[in-house]
C-alpha cells in the first residue's frame, strides 16, 4: 500500500478539519483532541461536503427526564441534509449498522519517523516565465 504525506499536525487545530486530495479522492481529516480521523469527503446520501458540515455531540438518556450531552465535536452532520456520522468511526448515527462514510486511517508521524519510508508524491511541472509562475496540467 503507498502512503501520502497529508499535511502537518499544525494544519489542523484541535476541533477543527481540513480537505486534502489523494489520488483524486476528496479526504476530510478532523482533528479531535489531537486525534485525527479521515472520511471520504462525500455523504453517501446524495454527496454533501462533510468536511464543510457542522459538528456536534450526542444526547444520550439513561432514563426518562435524564438526560447527557457527551462526545462533543465527534459528529459531523452533512450540510445538505443533516445526516449525521460518527467521524470515528463513519457509521450515520441514525443507521450505524447499514450506513457509513467511508472512513480513511490516518497516522501520525515524526519527521524522523518518515526516513527509509517510501511514500507517493504527486507532482507538476512548474516554470518560472518572468514575473510569472506557470503550470502545464
Amino acid at each position: 500500500m503507498t502512503r501520502y504525506v497529508l499535511c502537518e499536525t499544525s494544519d489542523i487545530p484541535t476541533g477543527g478539519s481540513k480537505l486534502v486530495h489523494v489520488r483524486g479522492r476528496p479526504v476530510a481529516i478532523f482533528n479531535i483532541e489531537g486525534e485525527f480521523f479521515g472520511l471520504f469527503n462525500k455523504c453517501p446520501h446524495e454527496g454533501g461536503s462533510l468536511v464543510h458540515g457542522p459538528r456536534s455531540g450526542l444526547v444520550q438518556s439513561g432514563e426518562p427526564g435524564s438526560y447527557s450531552y457527551c462526545r462533543r465535536g465527534e459528529i459531523v452532520r452533512c450540510p445538505w441534509h443533516n445526516w449525521e456520522f460518527d467521524i470515528k468511526t463513519g457509521k450515520s448515527v441514525c443507521r450505524p449498522t447499514e450506513l457509513r462514510a467511508r472512513q480513511f486511517e490516518m497516522t501520525v508521524l515524526a519527521a524522523d519517523e518518515l526516513d527509509g519510508t517510501k511514500f507517493a508524491v504527486e507532482t507538476i511541472e512548474v516554470k518560472v516565465d518572468g514575473r510569472y509562475v506557470v503550470t502545464d496540467v
